[in-house]
């Protein structure tokens, strides 16, 4: 809408001073040709803007101009909380809302704070993705995020791990862990009587959502971080089900927090005295045995496991079953 990229224009310029036109267009998204058009009605309504020539020229408030403008939307004031994750803003469909609170408040803020402002942004950024890892495609989560600020149910085509199923969902409210969007619902009471528990779906399984016209009342007491830390300890629970004891190289003592997370901290925060190689031994939450096996020989030659033997022993077949594989296909070299 041409007001709020006025009020946009206008702030700009408020807040960073001489910009030029180039500059202000890449700024609000548009061509340097409807910047040259808003210049001119934003002069037309009395703002007083200057034109500087010139190679170090551009656009330019009066000195001393401010604007008291700065009223934030109720959209523009949520979106605040959402200030050093500007990617997330944006899946949830509050970008442009975003980049027009944080003008308003920089406008609304004495010179040296509005400085200090722009100093933190430009030294500190946040990115919620996981490494090596596409974010899930969320084409609904706009929608999901409506439904849970407005309380309104969903009817939800959701994809399981065993099949597809239709669902009518009471939207709690939506979770970003590690670039993974969770949406946190209650299946509604009088589709499953039985089954009214709160749950976690992964937004990037939703196949199709639509809006009910119903609303629903939240669970009296409910939280959404107490949830969702409670959730998270009884799935890492239901997970690490099996301890292994674990004789580790240097090398593989720098690995493994990286390569197991919380479990490797832990491990190596009760990790015993180093042996005459430099080995050290350590007990390692695991998951399923499958999982375990697969864990642990990414540690490669770095890595020996003690127990317990039923762990021992399926490494000893998989380390067999790879060699044998690898001594049966070797390439051979030709005659000279």
């Amino acid at each position: 809408m041409r007001a709020d990229r006025l009020l946009s224009l206008l702030l700009l310029l408020q807040n960073r001073g001489r910009m030029t036109a180039p500059e202000l267009a890449a700024e609000l998204e548009v061509s340097v040709r409807t910047v040259y058009r808003d210049i001119e009605a934003l002069g037309a309504s009395g703002v007083p803007v200057h034109a500087d020539r010139g190679p170090a020229g551009g656009y330019r408030l009066m000195d001393g101009y401010r604007t008291r403008l700065t009223g934030l939307t109720d959209a523009q004031a949520g979106s605040l909380f959402l200030a050093g994750a500007p990617g997330p803003a944006e899946d949830l469909g509050l970008g442009a809302d975003l980049a027009a609170a944080q003008l308003k408040l920089q406008a609304a803020l004495p010179a040296e704070l509005a400085g200090r402002a722009r100093r933190l942004q430009d030294c500190f950024h946040l990115d919620a993705t996981a490494w090596f890892r596409e974010a899930d495609p969320v084409p609904h989560l706009a929608r999901i995020a409506r439904a849970v600020w407005d309380q309104r149910m969903l009817r939800a085509h959701y994809r399981r791990w065993d099949g597809e199923v239709h669902r009518e969902l009471c939207p709690l409210g939506l979770v970003l862990k590690g670039g993974i969007w969770y949406l946190v619902a209650r299946p509604a009471a009088a589709e499953e009587p039985a089954r009214t528990s709160v749950r976690t779906y992964r937004v990037g399984r939703f196949l199709g959502v639509d809006t009910l016209a119903e609303g629903f009342q939240r669970p009296e007491g409910f939280a959404l971080a107490a949830y969702w830390e409670e959730s998270a300890r009884r799935l890492e629970a239901v997970l690490h089900q099996e301890t292994a004891v674990v004789r580790l190289s240097p090398r593989a003592l720098r690995l493994l927090p990286m390569q197991f997370g919380a479990a490797g901290v832990r491990a190596l925060a009760g990790a015993g005295a180093p042996d005459a190689e430099g080995w050290v031994r350590v007990e390692l939450s695991v998951e399923s045995r499958a999982v375990a096996v697969s864990d642990l020989l990414r540690l490669g030659t770095e890595a020996e496991v003690l127990g317990p033997p039923e762990l021992r022993g399926a490494l000893a077949e998989a380390v067999e079953v790879l060699a044998e594989r690898y001594r049966a296909r070797a390439v051979r070299p030709g005659p000279a």
